[in-house]
């Protein structure tokens, strides 16, 4: 795929599945940020201290991705197809959204992480269209449910469990789906 000739939505959409390998880079390090976050929250600091820290567990998350994009052949910053200029978009939603988790990191800061988590989970959504992928679309629904549910009712430490087992379920369900859309 690619090349000079003209592409069109869906062969472009097909493109960047397949460069993209579904974005997988970005979902394995955000197994590595939830670990880190995990780590963070299970050493019992001071609220505001931890807080803080899982703010910067989030900071590696480009250069994770970059390692695991070469360990998976993909290049995460490849401009060729004009669809990576709209993932990118996709991208920025979270900035807008992590406004919302600096205010609960005041307000409310033991429900931080659940907030940090659901605006995770739920910026994932338009990548099943992009990605052509219910993975995406099962779990950009599946992760703020259950964050806030696990959130109201227990730790921090619950939620960053739970995000780091569905993180993996998540790449695992990617790479199946990868798998299958290689076999078309």
């Amino acid at each position: 795929m690619g090349g000079n000739t003209k592409m069109n939505l869906e062969e472009l959409r097909n493109d960047i599945t397949f460069k993209q390998k579904k974005g997988l880079p970005f979902i394995c390090a955000s197994v590595v940020i939830w670990s880190l976050i995990l780590i963070v929250v299970a050493l019992d600091l001071p609220q505001q201290q931890e807080n803080m820290l899982v703010f910067c567990c989030s900071c590696p998350l480009m250069p994770i991705a970059w390692l695991i994009g070469k360990l998976l052949k993909v290049d995460i910053f490849e401009k060729s197809n004009p669809l990576g200029n709209v993932g990118f978009l996709f991208t920025c939603n979270q900035f807008l959204y992590l406004l919302i988790v600096m205010w609960v990191f005041n307000a409310v800061p033991d429900k931080m992480v659940m907030v940090y988590a659901m605006v995770f989970g739920a910026h994932l959504l338009p990548y099943s269209w992009l990605y052509k992928s219910i993975s995406y679309r099962i779990f950009s629904i599946i992760i703020p449910v259950v964050s806030l549910m696990l959130g109201c009712m227990f730790s921090a430490l619950a939620v960053a469990i739970t995000l780091l087992t569905i993180e993996i379920v998540f790449a695992v369900a990617l790479f199946i789906e990868l798998h299958r859309f290689n076999s078309k």
